[in-house]
């Protein structure tokens, strides 16, 4: 038996290597924090090595370790301790710093839009255009229609342009 879970063991350890940064950076840029992404990719990690003896398709890892990924972020979010509450009225204007939009700097202005996506749409953004998945294969992930996909993401891709124009002007002193 146990050089059978050793087999296992390094089968898991080959494929942790290989795409734990990669998982880490999905987390990322869905929840915009890399602490918490650090939490989400041991968990999901975690819940993948405790399924790993029992999948038997491993062409389909890659797919599967996005879901639990996945999962584990919107069960994050709806914990209650997770939540956060405004300290100022909504009306209040905060002394926030805009990020300029500069060369190298857009990367962290797009990440800054891509928090204020809402969070499923956010799921189907990155699932598409980050880890370049198919409309099939996302819907497969997120359990719902191709239409559903289809829609979240002409969606998301609206809010994530309306952020970066809210960005852009910020950072302009509202000129164009």
């Amino acid at each position: 038996m146990t050089g059978f879970r050793r087999a296992y063991d390094e089968e898991f350890v080959a494929y942790y290597s290989v795409r734990a940064a990669q998982l880490r950076s999905t987390a990322y840029l869905l929840c915009g924090d890399w602490h918490l992404a650090e939490d989400l990719t041991q968990v999901t990690f975690t819940k993948l090595y405790r399924a790993w003896p029992r999948i038997e398709r491993h062409d389909t890892i890659d797919q599967y370790a996005r879901q639990v990924l996945l999962r584990t972020f919107l069960d994050e979010r709806r914990r209650p301790w997770r939540r956060e509450s405004p300290t100022a009225p909504e009306d209040a204007v905060l002394d926030v710093t805009a990020p300029e939009v500069r060369g190298s700097e857009d990367r962290e202005v797009l990440r800054n839009a891509l928090q204020q996506v809402a969070k499923r749409r956010r799921a189907v953004l990155i699932l598409r255009f980050w880890a370049d998945l198919s409309v099939e294969q996302v819907a497969e992930i997120l359990g719902c229609t191709t239409g559903t996909v289809k829609s979240q993401t002409s969606r998301g891709l609206g809010e994530l342009r309306d952020a970066l124009g809210e960005l852009t002007r910020s950072t302009t002193g509202g000129r164009k």
